[in-house]
């Protein structure tokens, strides 16, 4: 069986795809940084680059794993866009990381080596530390991935020592857990066994959530699996199960891979068979899984060969089989040809499985539980071809294998009841002596306590004196606010009303005709509204449109044939139902016939869109007027829309959620710029002061 002990942790813990090509990642590694001119504006923008990293590396921990692809870009563009040159690395750090999600490994030992090449001519700090020390936790997880273990543990080694010297020790124990797995998979397994539990006291000392703890449960699961102490074994193992809704889908895979391979160890094949499934369905909703899923694969095309399933077999075997030719791990290389003997010999085929025995190569770091089942799978050959003699040779070394690894078995138990002991003594006087300062501790706050109780006493007449002329005191404030806020409104909307009416008739006093006739109607339906709403502090959407309607009907003979507008409003709105502050629409209106239409050359068009979002009601009035500029001669007062600002202000104040109001310049389809304002009105919202 062949364990999912390859992926590693990383050293820190949205939903379209996208890919990058390894030609465009070399070409964004290579983006040069922008650097600014004075230190001191320099400082600061590193600064805010790093909390701006800090955030992002939290909200995408969970993402690597998820859509690690979605992650690599994001991270890139941000790269590209930093000032800040470590900062930039550390970006550069996560897409890393996600190059080992989708084994994409040729890529990862480029980026390793482009960081380690900026670490060694960059100045010591601790950030440099936490980069570097990532850095080396991801190359050795490409080491182990790849077969080479010494240097994997010299890597995690190293990233465990650099992290002692950063900012971020709460990401030790992933490397001491990936520290671990090095050993485990080197066969140090009472080594293995001490790291995990360092690792487990680590995160108790820390205060880290029991999640973090999961990983170190289903590696000390694997070491007594390894030791053939199930009992121990499925102890952590249920450990681990208890949070498995909570884990990662890698981690998933890996509890559901390894757990089956105890089974597999035990003989239970049908139990073995179902948890690789189980696993191998899960990987059906991630496709960057490449590895587990043919990891899957191989474990479950050896459950169908023991069960005597050669159809199954095959199928599996060759899903599997192109993605590790692909990639030459020695072991998977063993694995599939072992498999291949024993396809062959339920098949009755002697030459074949004759074929793979001849070419096969036994590599110097091959697991002893996989030379075990190729042995296995060898004396039924030699049984089947009548080589009998050659078949008890290799039973006698089966043997002698087997008892050379039931004693190494003991002795991994000795060392790791040993270290065990260690390690129950240490914590055992750390305890004692924690307890001798807790009780220090009580004696000072007894008497501490005395003291103290007699000075709340006394405070405590003073503090109900002080809360209820508080009280009184915000009471009456409030009431004050209250009625400065409805005179700071009805001085606002004195201002404001007779605006509008004003500039209709400058407009109209230059000569009346009949042919105007419809435009002083309108105009007196116009004022007498404006009459209507002048007390009004809210109104509904639909009398606001029907005002600005109006007032537009009125501007299009001023403004010409070139004007046009359109009111558009989406059928999940109903302008009956949806309330606002009067005139919000009026202002921006006005301003943009005033100064951004007016005097336009050309089509002049202004849109009002009116839409439903999950937090309310948005509205945009937008034109076509060259945008807005501060220094534009066309530049009215902004009393309006100070007007808008403090009306809004003054409601916010009372209300948990806000309106939001923007005015920003926008592009438009036709090439021109154009000025948007736009809202959001919450759909609980209380006009009432």
């Amino acid at each position: 069986m062949m364990n999912r002990r390859d992926m590693g942790r990383f050293a820190c813990p949205v939903p379209f795809r996208s890919s990058i090509s390894v030609a465009v990642l070399f070409l964004l590694m290579w983006l040069p940084l922008v650097v600014s001119c004075h230190r001191g504006q320099q400082s600061a923008t590193s600064v805010s680059e790093s909390l701006c990293f800090d955030a992002f590396l939290r909200t995408c921990s969970d993402s690597i794993s998820l859509v690690p692809r979605q992650v690599r870009t994001e991270a890139l563009n941000r790269m590209r866009r930093c000032q800040d040159s470590l900062v930039a690395y550390q970006y550069l750090s996560v897409a890393l990381k996600t190059c080992l999600v989708t084994f994409d490994l040729d890529s990862a030992r480029l980026l390793i080596n482009e960081i380690e090449d900026y670490v060694r001519r960059a100045p010591a700090s601790p950030r440099l530390a936490d980069l570097l020390s990532e850095c080396l936790n991801t190359k050795g997880n490409v080491f182990a991935r790849t077969g080479y273990m010494d240097s994997a543990t010299a890597c995690f080694y190293r990233s465990g020592l650099l992290l002692m010297q950063g900012s971020r020790t709460e990401s030790l124990p992933d490397v001491l857990i990936n520290l671990a797995d090095a050993y485990n998979r080197q066969g140090k397994l009472d080594s293995s066994a001490y790291w995990y539990r360092r690792a487990l006291l680590l995160c108790d000392s820390l205060g880290l959530v029991s999640r973090r703890k999961v990983p170190i449960y289903y590696g000390l699961a694997q070491i007594y699996s390894s030791l053939r102490v199930f009992g121990q074994c499925d102890h952590y193992y249920d450990l681990a199960a208890s949070y498995y809704d909570q884990m990662l889908p890698f981690e998933k895979h890996f509890y559901l891979n390894n757990r089956g391979t105890t089974y597999y160890y035990r003989g239970d094949l049908l139990t073995a068979r179902d948890y690789f499934l189980r696993a191998l369905d899960l990987t059906d909703d991630y496709p960057d899984m490449l590895y587990e899923v043919n990891l899957s694969r191989i474990n479950l095309s050896d459950c169908y060969l023991g069960l005597g399933q050669p159809d199954s077999a095959e199928r599996y075997l060759g899903l599997c089989e192109p993605f590790f030719r692909a990639t030459s791990v020695s072991t998977a290389l063993y694995y599939l040809d072992t498999q291949h003997i024993q396809l062959a010999l339920l098949r009755g085929n002697l030459p074949e499985a004759a074929r793979f025995i001849a070419h096969s190569v036994t590599p110097p770091d091959v697991d002893p539980d996989l030379i075990h089942i190729r042995n296995r799978y060898l004396r039924r050959y030699y049984r089947a071809i009548g080589d009998y003699r050659t078949a008890y040779h290799n039973l006698e070394k089966d043997l002698q294998l087997d008892d050379s690894i039931r004693n190494e078995r003991v002795r991994m138990r000795i060392a790791d009841l040993t270290l065990r002991y260690q390690q129950d003594s240490t914590l055992m006087a750390h305890r004692l002596l924690l307890q001798e300062q807790q009780t220090e501790m009580f004696r000072l706050r007894q008497t501490r306590f005395i003291g103290l109780a007699f000075g709340a006493l006394a405070l405590l007449a003073a503090l109900f004196v002080y809360l209820y002329n508080k009280k009184k005191r915000a009471l009456l404030l409030a009431q004050g606010r209250r009625t400065v806020s409805s005179l700071r409104l009805e001085n606002i909307r004195n201002r404001l009303s007779p605006h509008f009416i004003f500039n209709i008739l400058n407009q109209l006093m230059s000569g009346i005709a009949p042919s105007q006739r419809q435009r002083l109607s309108s105009l007196v339906k116009l004022m007498r509204r404006n009459l209507e709403l002048a007390d009004q502090l809210c109104v509904t959407l639909d009398e606001e449109l029907d005002f600005v309607r109006t007032y537009l009907e009125l501007e299009r003979q001023a403004l010409g044939p070139a004007f046009h507008f359109s009111i558009d409003i989406a059928p999940e709105v109903c302008p009956d139902r949806v309330m606002l502050p009067s005139m919000l629409l009026q202002i921006p209106v006005e301003n943009a016939l005033k100064h951004a239409l007016k005097d336009k050359d050309g089509e002049r068009l202004l849109w009002i869109a009116v839409s439903a979002s999950q937090e309310g009601t948005d509205i945009r009035i937008t034109d076509n007027g060259g945008g807005y500029r501060a220094d534009s001669v066309r530049r009215g007062t902004g009393t309006g829309m100070k007007v808008i600002m403090q009306t809004i202000q003054i409601l916010n104040q009372k209300n948990r959620q806000s309106i939001d109001i923007s005015v920003h310049n926008v592009s438009l389809p036709s090439g021109d710029t154009g000025c948007e304002v736009a809202y959001r009105l919450p759909s609980q919202y209380d006009y009432q002061i």
